[in-house]
Formats: structure tokens, C-alpha cells, sequence
């Protein structure tokens, strides 16, 4: 039970000193611009009720949650026939290496142009920028297959499908689950700049509509229903990489690397 405690002491600790810098910083602030905690903290539930949640909220998550599904899908899969072999993969480097220096934010009005404005382009541009790290990512963690383990396979006539499976997924399932990491906050910063862009809802669109109608406390609130939004997303992304990845926390924990035997 101290255990518990003292981790959930680690995890306030420092978002608790933060508020509480903000409070007494703010305090008897008069500048329009940077209202006191106490008022946001004030106006955050007259803003966000069950309406808007569902109105601005809702489909934020939705078009968050198909771009990164749609990149993971495709970053993944490539990313395996990429690292698998490397005629493939010395055709490909040159091209990804300019696309991905490619920032995501500037596709925005190209995708529009085929895309038009709604869901679909947010989805799009949430997708071109999160499937970098994933592919990536998979890329090299496929390429890192341990060679002991991979003739082993052979040997067995482990082949096709059921070697992707049974080897190279799970031996680079670290350094996907990495990738995928950092998509997700590629992923919330896309989300909010399309949203920004041209739509009629979601948190990008009332953090900007609060900011141009000078409603800013209403403005803070929005933020910080990104950051609790990205923090919940985080959360929810550790629990579940801590079930996938079991065999790997179990393998780090008893102090040995992934494919080493005992």
C-alpha cells in the first residue's frame, strides 16, 4: 500500500506545484490575456457541458483516433516489407527520407484540394504526419530481428504469414509500440492545426473561436481540455503497451534483453 502511495506521489507531485505556481503567479494578474487560474478553473464548466463535449470533443477523438489508425495500419505493414528486405529497402530510403522531411502542417491546403474540408482531409493530414514515426520505426526494429532467431525459423520452415507473426511482430514490437508513442502526440498537434484550419467544430475550431472573439478564459479552458485529453490518451496508450509488450517489461525487469537466453 506505501508502494502505491509513494507512486502516487511521484505523479502528483509535480502537476500539483505547477498549478500552484499558476495560482499565485496569476493571482492578481489584469492583463487581459493571462486571466487568473481561479477564473478559468471558474468558467471551465459553464464552457464545457455535456453539449459541447459531445459537440467539439467527440469528433476531435474520432478524427484523432482514424488518422491514427489509418497511419498505424499502413506504417506498420510497409514498414515490415521495408525492413524485410533490403533491395526494397534501398529503392525506398532515398524517397522517405525526402517525404518525411516534408512538414505535415504544409499539406494541409494540397489534401484539401482533392480532400475538400471536412472529416476526411482532418483524417488525411492527421495520418501523413503520424505514419512517419510508426513506419519508421518499424523499419528498424524489423531489421533488428535477431539473425540467431531468424534462422531458427527458417530451419522450422517458419515462413510467410506465420513468420510475421510469430517472429518479426513480436521482436519488433518494442520499437513499434515506440513509433506508435510518438505518433500519438504528432497525431493531437495534426488534429488541432486541421481543426484550425476550416472546420465548424472540434477543439482546434473553439480554442480558435474563443481566441477571436477575445473570450480568453474561455480560451484557456479549451487548452486544457487538450492537455487532459493528451494525458488521457497517454494513460490509456501505457496500459495498453503494458499488455502487448508483458513479455518485454517482464524480460527488462528480470535485467536481460529481448531473444537472450537464460
Amino acid at each position: 500500500m506505501s508502494r502505491v502511495l509513494v507512486r502516487l506521489l511521484y505523479v502528483l507531485a509535480l502537476p500539483a506545484v505547477l498549478v500552484a505556481v499558476w495560482w499565485l503567479a496569476s493571482a492578481d494578474s489584469t492583463n487581459v490575456y493571462w486571466p487568473p487560474l481561479r477564473t478559468v478553473l471558474e468558467t471551465f464548466p459553464d464552457v464545457w457541458t455535456a453539449d459541447r463535449l459531445r459537440a467539439d470533443v467527440v469528433p476531435s477523438v474520432l478524427r484523432l483516433t482514424g488518422g491514427y489508425v489509418t497511419a498505424a495500419v499502413v506504417g506498420v505493414a510497409l514498414g515490415s516489407v521495408i525492413g524485410s528486405y533490403r533491395r526494397v529497402r534501398a529503392v525506398c530510403e532515398p524517397v522517405l527520407e525526402f517525404l518525411r522531411a516534408v512538414p505535415p502542417p504544409v499539406l494541409i491546403p494540397v489534401i484539401m484540394l482533392f480532400a475538400g474540408i471536412g472529416d476526411t482531409m482532418k483524417v488525411l493530414v492527421i495520418a501523413s504526419g503520424c505514419v512517419w514515426p510508426v513506419l519508421l520505426n518499424t523499419v528498424e526494429g524489423v531489421r533488428a530481428v535477431d539473425p540467431v532467431m531468424a534462422e531458427t525459423a527458417r530451419s522450422y520452415g517458419v515462413t510467410g504469414v506465420a513468420r510475421l507473426r510469430k517472429l518479426v511482430l513480436p521482436s519488433a514490437g518494442p520499437q513499434i509500440f515506440a513509433g506508435l508513442r510518438q505518433a500519438l502526440s504528432v497525431g493531437i498537434i495534426l488534429m488541432v492545426i486541421s481543426e484550425m484550419f476550416a472546420a465548424g467544430n472540434g477543439l482546434g475550431f473553439a480554442v480558435v473561436q474563443f481566441q477571436r472573439g477575445f473570450a480568453i478564459p474561455e480560451m484557456w479552458t479549451g487548452i486544457l481540455v487538450l492537455g487532459l485529453l493528451g494525458y488521457l490518451l497517454s494513460v490509456l496508450f501505457q496500459l495498453v503497451e503494458r499488455r502487448a509488450l508483458g513479455w518485454y517489461h517482464g524480460l527488462r525487469a528480470a535485467g536481460r534483453r529481448p531473444g537472450e537466453r537464460s
